[in-house]
């Protein structure tokens, strides 16, 4: 079973969630919290493999609880947070994925992408392939300088791992990277595991930033 916490100020939102995720059959609700606060103290005790987290809460946002419980993570361990807003590019986003954040679905997405999207963050794969999150991704990549040049990165991966987050960076599946390097898919997914538990991160979205936050990506223009 999926472990799920739900954070969001509105009680209604909350249930219809609920009763969405649970008749998915694999999902567990654990815990319910309305502010970030108390999502934060709830994910520490509770220990959720998945936090759907609102942004604009009265009482304590989103960011500052996404950037709490993963703080309070080991490297590359915790819950995924997967934020659930009301518009994509909407600045609260981007201050989430700065804080940890592993994808984004909108408020008025069907009940099978939300259950879809908790699915896969529990997987460990972020949302890279939604259009949705690929928009974000770049938007925020463009407004941020890179915090350090190639070279670092050249320190801490192989020259194979770093050619395989460079194509995920660019929005490659597993798949196709596999393709491009001539190499087997679980040969993909072998170098790109060691790569995110090398840099800290416990998901392909969070791999993406850090690619572009240390060069091996840029946006597009």
């Amino acid at each position: 079973m999926i472990r799920v916490l739900l954070v969001d100020d509105q009680s209604v939102v909350r249930a219809g969630f609920r009763v969405i995720l649970e008749d998915a059959g694999d999902i567990e609700i654990v815990g319910e919290a309305s502010n970030g606060p108390a999502a934060a103290d709830l994910a520490r005790r509770l220990t959720p493999d998945v936090v759907c987290m609102d942004v604009r809460m009265p009482g304590g946002d989103g960011i500052a609880a996404t950037r709490q419980i993963t703080a309070d993570a080991d490297p590359g361990q915790g819950p995924a947070v997967l934020v659930v807003t009301t518009f994509d590019l909407d600045e609260y986003v981007f201050g989430a994925l700065e804080a940890g954040a592993s994808g984004f679905i909108l408020k008025d997405a069907e009940p099978d992408d939300l259950i879809d999207a908790v699915r896969k963050l529990a997987r460990g794969e972020g949302l890279v392939d939604q259009s949705v999150t690929r928009r974000v991704i770049a938007e925020f990549a463009r407004r941020k300088a890179p915090h350090q040049p190639e070279s670092a990165a050249v320190e801490v991966l192989t020259s194979r791992e770093i050619d395989i987050v460079r194509l995920l960076a660019q929005g490659h599946s597993n798949a196709e990277i596999a393709g491009r390097l001539f190499v087997e898919t679980s040969t993909v997914k072998s170098h790109l595991g060691r790569a995110m538990t090398k840099i800290g991160v416990r998901d392909r979205v969070q791999t993406v930033v850090w690619a572009y936050q240390n060069g091996l990506a840029e946006p597009d223009a």
